[in-house]
């Protein structure tokens, strides 16, 4: 049989004080998840607004479908520049694809670029560098030779890269304005695809940026076409926005035919209209 022991009032109240701290910390735990999910549902909610919104303005009536084969987007889960945020967009399928979309949702201007390939272009991968401004969906749609609309989507955590300054003043920021380059891959084929990626000198100010000598905004001035051609044939067609960065970098991939070099010719909202031609390296049976 056993003994009861006699419990003082001060070991009384402790016991009373333990059990509540454990009642109010399971209320927490079984309270507090509901709500994170509730959050976590009323922003999804919100963001699929927003993307019905600009898909309405940019297509019009025209239906864009989800999809995970036709085109496929990589980007960082958190950025560590903002104003340099690397994108890759993969379409398996490429032999169905006509053009591509790439919208950044939350940007004061979502539509980054709209790229349209053409006969020389092979549109199985494309490589960009945008801005981000905020924590935000950015959709890749997918637009096929049938004129069909598909849209995959990630998102990525970034803030302030619209607003980033383009280097330590204006003046510095457009020295070599125009200028570009070209790298190509290496043992090019004859109708093999292949790849090169171009970079354009270019500050594309988008008018959010702060002069840091002067405090006044820079007006916007930013690369707003470019076409890539090889020979005859077009390789892409390029309409850029406020989204792409500073010194734009496009990697891209072509079919090799051995008919003359690569020509690029890119302009701004300034009218600045730059042309140079870049020879492709020699071409393998």
């Amino acid at each position: 049989m056993g003994i009861a022991i006699p419990i003082k009032r001060e070991e009384e109240n402790m016991i009373q004080i333990v059990r509540q701290a454990l009642a109010a910390a399971l209320v927490t735990v079984f309270c507090a998840a509901p709500a994170t999910v509730v959050e976590a549902s009323e922003a999804d909610a919100k963001r699929e607004e927003r993307w019905q919104q600009i898909a309405d303005y940019l297509f019009d009536d025209r239906e864009v479908l989800p999809t995970d084969t036709l085109i496929r987007i990589e980007a960082p889960k958190r950025a560590q520049d903002a104003a340099l945020v690397p994108i890759t967009l993969t379409m398996p399928e490429k032999d169905k694809i006509k053009s591509v979309y790439l919208v950044i949702d939350d940007n004061p201007a979502p539509l980054a670029a709209h790229v349209t390939f053409g006969p020389a272009a092979d549109p199985g991968t494309l490589h960009l560098r945008v801005r981000i401004d905020t924590y935000t969906n950015v959709h890749a749609v997918a637009e096929t030779k049938d004129g069909k609309l598909f849209s995959t989507v990630a998102f990525v955590k970034a803030s302030g890269g619209c607003s980033a300054p383009s280097g330590p003043s204006d003046a510095e920021a457009m020295k070599g304005m125009g200028d570009m380059r070209m790298k190509f891959a290496k043992d090019i084929q004859q109708e093999k695809p292949s790849e090169a990626t171009l970079m354009i000198r270019h500050p594309n100010f988008n008018g959010m940026q702060m002069n840091q000598l002067t405090r006044l905004y820079t007006p916007p001035r930013y690369i707003d076409k470019v076409t890539v051609s090889y020979g005859d044939q077009d390789v892409l067609n390029i309409v850029g926005d406020i989204s792409l960065s500073t010194n734009p970098a496009l990697g891209f991939g072509f079919i090799p035919r051995g008919e003359g070099p690569m020509k690029v010719v890119a302009s701004d909202t300034k009218g600045g209209r730059w042309e140079q031609t870049f020879d492709v390296p020699s071409i393998t049976q």
